[in-house]
């Protein structure tokens, strides 16, 4: 209840940024613009960002004959968490790693990496595959869709009012913060838009390791399946976009110390450590 209600709150106040810089911009008609831009965004996310992220990544829709065991895991678990069967995908990478995707439940998919497949044992495979069921049981897709999309647009108002500033077009009325004052918020406001995503993005991530120790009735194997992944994923990274790493299990970008205190992933030691606290269900 807690990650929900922070999901909440957080969204609100990405929202509250969008329509601020669009003020920042144009007044009322600059917060119409940047409803439009948020709304056009949002349309095209919500119908099209899994074919989008699908194709990205060359996965492979796999038949129950193609691939039996990961199928009746999937079916296992998606009449556990009460959700349709999603549609299973095989993406051919050795770094091992999965991620779930889909506007809502009736429309899921669930990909795993040849990698992660070699790597785990079928109790740890049930694991991840349950976390994945977990974020389309709670909706998170499209949850963490709308906050890349919110933050995408704030960035965007953010570029044109810095431009506008540069060029004069600053607001130097009694409304109007000025120059400067735009200078400074069109640099602060994405910054502030990254960092917000970046926490519901945690939020949903424990949520999600939460729903799935729940589903698999086992929280020791999703421990164990994180270190093994967050190891595995060292030693081989993927070349994933930074747009679409909120996505998977755990963090697919390899960086330095500082770069993962901006990650959207929790610490795997954190998810390792909240996962042995629960009792086996």
């Amino acid at each position: 209840m807690e990650n929900r209600i922070k999901t909440v709150l957080l969204l609100a106040g990405m929202t509250v940024f969008l329509i601020f810089m669009g003020k920042l911009i144009g007044g009322r008609s600059g917060m119409y613009l940047a409803f439009l831009l948020a709304l056009g965004m949002n349309f095209f996310s919500y119908w099209f960002s899994d074919k989008i992220v699908l194709k990205m990544y060359g996965a492979q829709e796999v038949s129950p004959t193609e691939a039996p065991q990961l199928h009746q895991i999937v079916a296992e678990l998606a009449q556990e968490a009460g959700v349709p069967k999603p549609r299973v995908y095989i993406i051919p990478d050795e770094s091992p790693n999965a991620f779930a995707t889909g506007r809502n439940p009736e429309h899921a998919a669930v990909a795993a990496t040849e990698g992660i497949l070699r790597l785990l044992t079928p109790a740890e495979l049930k694991g991840v595959l349950a976390h994945e069921m977990g974020h389309v049981r709670n909706r998170d897709i499209l949850i963490s869709t709308i906050a890349a999309t919110m933050a995408g647009a704030i960035m965007i108002l953010a570029d044109m009012a810095r431009w506008g500033a540069i060029f004069g077009m600053g607001r130097d009325d009694d409304e109007g913060p000025g120059i400067v004052g735009i200078l400074v918020m069109s640099i602060i406001a994405p910054i502030a838009a990254l960092l917000v995503q970046m926490a519901i993005s945690r939020s949903r991530e424990y949520l999600a390791d939460e729903t799935g120790a729940h589903l698999a009735h086992n929280p020791e194997s999703l421990a164990r399946a994180l270190e093994k992944l967050s190891m595995g994923t060292q030693r081989v990274p993927m070349n994933a976009s930074p747009a679409t790493a909120h996505m998977f299990i755990v963090n697919p970008l390899t960086g330095s110390s500082l770069m993962n205190l901006f990650s959207t992933h929790p610490p795997i030691e954190e998810r390792v450590a909240r996962l042995r606290a629960m009792r086996s269900y």
